[in-house]
């Protein structure tokens, strides 16, 4: 019965829906309410059409921060939309498009060929190491922001070298290859290595979450340190004077047995080794990279025949990777073959690095008299870099390069580490390639001074190294003057600007007393 019911209600509502006319009146709508099912009605002419507006953005080529497509000019670095910096090198414009630029080049090329002598390979004295392969190194997984290690950096450089007719023209290349598994032994461990092989049959990999590996990453790898193993031996068995291994991926991170930081193996060490191999009984590494060298100090850290100095921000332990603070000296007798030079902040310019290279590191250098010298050199200490933030210019790195070619009769190997805007890692790199070259410095050291922080850091560094490397001591005693002398001198300026405000000792018992006991409120009256 109640079945019969329900279906006779069910009849009945559909019947209205029926008899409804065609035309309905606000009337009938009214007295058939009931007769509206909200599931059958299609209400979606009634909502508001949403368009997804998207915003155009583009990449910059230097720094690859973002920009909105309405603008011409990067606003972080000023680079323009359509840089012609791949082609043409730090010599293109900044501020015009890659058609304009070719005139740009030959300029540059012109002004370097007035500088620079041809020189033949058979006279060769200078060797760069690259190959075309390690540019298939890249980050498959596309990401909202382009990784910053990224192929381009070495484009870059190679458009600049040859630009100024250096490479190829004055430079002679070397024949890359592989680094064999038992080169590799000896700075890393099996487990590691077999970590980085396995990533030739992946599409995409990461080590870490900024550390990625695709399937050509194990292989530019490989000859990166392959380059960098040939061109030691070369420099110190004297069949070339000097070098510089333009390659990736960077490895000063790397460690005995892991992968981090842009890094997959440790080229400097792996060239420190050979060139051990060819005969140096002690080796220099000066990594004048942002960031510290990790990976490096590890490698090295109980070993009394490498002496490793690293420059980079330290921040207290506060900048990646944390490690590298100036009581971090070796271990296990190998004491005083670590030396950190810590910053203790960013911004840190020429000055502060020439400060600390003719009070710390020749010194040092110098008393420990290296058979070979290797210059970890990121450039992402450079002026203009994204993540370095410091001022280091090309001038800087030219005299500091300058003044290291100076140990070891000359045997100099510059291995490329970081450095991620292109316009500074390119004029950097070409710098130091010039020095490697022959030109001259003309830098004036007789009177750098150092920011406050700078000089602060390396009194740090001074009084920790004196116990190992007593030649310190006259400098420490020296600068320790020059700090107190510093501190007298600040003080009797804020004593001098002090007394400027101080109100008249008169105003205490006149009609400007209550003036007279605010002011002294404030700046203290002595």
């Amino acid at each position: 019965m109640a079945a019969n019911i329900n279906e006779d209600t069910q009849v009945d509502d559909a019947s209205k829906k029926v008899r409804l006319p065609k035309e309905l009146t606000f009337q009938d709508m009214y007295n058939n309410q009931d007769a509206f099912d909200e599931d059958d009605e299609d209400d979606s002419d009634w909502e508001p059409v949403q368009k997804h507006i998207e915003i155009l953005k583009w990449f910059c080529t230097n720094c690859t921060m973002v920009n909105l497509d309405d603008v011409f000019l990067c606003d972080i670095c000023g680079e323009h939309k359509e840089s012609g910096i791949l082609r043409h090198g730090f010599y293109a414009s900044t501020f015009s498009p890659e058609v304009e630029l070719i005139q740009v080049e030959s300029e540059a090329t012109g002004s370097e060929k007035e500088i620079w002598s041809e020189a033949s390979a058979s006279n060769c004295s200078t060797a760069v190491g690259f190959d075309e392969r390690m540019l298939l190194h890249s980050e498959v997984e596309i990401k909202s922001h382009p990784h910053p290690e990224r192929p381009d950096r070495l484009r870059a450089i190679a458009a600049s070298l040859s630009a100024a007719g250096i490479f190829p023209g004055k430079c002679c290349p070397i024949p890359a290859r592989e680094i064999t598994l038992e080169e590799l032994q000896m700075v890393h461990s099996s487990e590691h290595i077999e970590v980085v092989e396995l990533t030739r049959q992946m599409f995409s990999s990461y080590f870490t979450p900024d550390t990625y590996a695709n399937e050509h990453s194990a292989h530019a790898a490989r000859l990166a340190a392959g380059l960098c193993a040939d061109l030691a031996s070369a420099i110190f068995s004297g069949r070339v004077r000097n070098g510089f291994a333009l390659v990736r991926p960077p490895g000063h991170h790397a460690g005995v047995t892991q992968a981090m930081g842009f890094c997959l193996h440790n080229n400097a060490a792996v060239a420190a080794l050979a060139a051990q191999a060819a005969g140096a009984k002690k080796v220099l590494i000066v990594d004048w990279d942002v960031h510290h060298g990790n990976g490096t100090q590890e490698i090295f850290d109980q070993n009394k025949s490498v002496l490793y100095i690293s420059l980079h921000r330290h921040e207290g332990g506060k900048f990646y990777p944390g490690t590298g603070s100036a009581f971090e000296v070796g271990t296990k007798g190998a004491e005083g073959y670590c030396v950190n030079i810590p910053w203790s902040r960013g911004g840190v310019g020429d000055n502060d690095y020439i400060f600390a290279f003719q009070h710390v590191v020749l010194p040092i250098a110098s008393k420990f008299a290296p058979d070979f010298t290797i210059i970890s050199a990121g450039f992402d200490a450079a002026r203009g870099d994204p993540l370095g933030c410091c001022d280091v210019t090309p001038a800087g790195y030219t005299q500091m390069t300058h003044m290291l070619s100076t140990l070891s009769g000359g045997k100099l190997l510059v291995v490329l580490e970081g450095g991620y805007n292109l316009r500074s890692i390119s004029s950097s790199a070409t710098a130091v390639i010039k020095v490697l070259l022959g030109g001259s410095c003309e830098c004036e050291l007789e009177n750098i001074i150092p920011s406050k922080a700078g000089l602060l850091t390396v009194l740090e560094v001074l009084k920790i190294q004196m116990k190992y490397w007593p030649n310190l001591s006259s400098s420490f005693e020296k600068l320790q003057l020059q700090r107190a002398m510093y501190s007298v001198e600040k003080k009797h300026k804020q004593v001098k600007r002090r007394r400027v405000f101080e109100p008249p000792l008169w105003w205490r018992w006149g009609r400007k007393q209550l003036l007279f006991h605010i002011l002294t409120g404030h700046f203290h009256l002595k």
